[in-house]
């Protein structure tokens, strides 16, 4: 099997996910500068055998794009152009920064640690990706 990967977007920095080979957990891989993404990218799926690659689809609680959309949709359509045999799909990626938080209060990280925003955005990504392979299981 391969992995599935799953992206938190931001405006500087974006957190990444990847699951196991068997896609059953999903594991915070790293955190890289928004402006090198694409090359990272190109990078791991060329190493790594990746069957689908999930990216966090910025709403707002109304239901709404949020701000950050204008920047996620046109990065989506360039990766989708350079790796046409890579499906890419959105996930809902509401709260998934505030479950980010929790689970550093809850895993006893200290309060700079929680400060750290690579750290968050790895920890989205793998929210935003755990949820997936939840819903692919139990849904």
């Amino acid at each position: 099997m391969s992995r599935i990967l799953a992206i938190d977007y931001g405006k500087k920095r974006t957190g990444i996910a990847v699951s196991d080979v068997l896609q059953l957990i999903a594991n915070g891989l790293t955190t890289v500068p928004t402006k090198d993404l694409l090359t990272f990218l190109l990078d791991y799926v060329s190493k790594e055998p990746v069957e689908r690659i999930l990216v966090g689809l910025p709403k707002q609680m109304n239901n709404e794009p949020s701000e950050n959309m204008k920047r996620v949709s046109p990065f989506v359509h360039l990766l989708r152009k350079r790796l046409p045999d890579i499906p890419v799909e959105y996930v809902d990626e509401r709260f998934t920064s505030v479950l980010a938080h929790r689970a550093m209060l809850d895993g006893g990280l200290k309060k700079m640690q929680r400060r750290n925003k690579e750290l968050v955005d790895e920890i989205s990504a793998t929210i935003i990706l755990q949820s997936y392979l939840e819903s692919r299981r139990f849904g």
